[in-house]
């Protein structure tokens, strides 16, 4: 019985069969730096002071509260989605 491959999967197949990946000669150190800048990437240590009207602190406020988050991290979240272009505007 043969697998069925989602595009994505297939292509991940070709690509090595074709020995187009290529073995990290050491792994340890390799995850390493990963793990480095993974942590640099998500830390948050930077502070963004901004003026929006009460009306608008007040509606992000409650969709914080409709989420479930605090409405700082909520803030945080829709800017990072922007930036990595993942937010999708409501209703589509």
């Amino acid at each position: 019985m043969k697998t069925k491959l989602a595009k994505e999967e297939k292509e991940i197949l070709d690509s090595f069969e074709k020995g187009e990946w290529i073995p990290v000669t050491n792994l340890s150190k390799r995850k390493k730096e990963l793990v480095a800048y993974a942590r640099n990437t998500l830390r948050k240590d930077k502070r963004l002071n901004i003026r929006i009207s009460e009306r608008d602190l007040l509606e992000l406020q409650r969709k914080a509260v409709k989420e479930g988050l605090p409405y700082q991290t909520y803030v945080s979240s829709i800017i990072h989605k922007f930036i990595n272009g993942t937010l999708v505007e409501a209703g589509k």
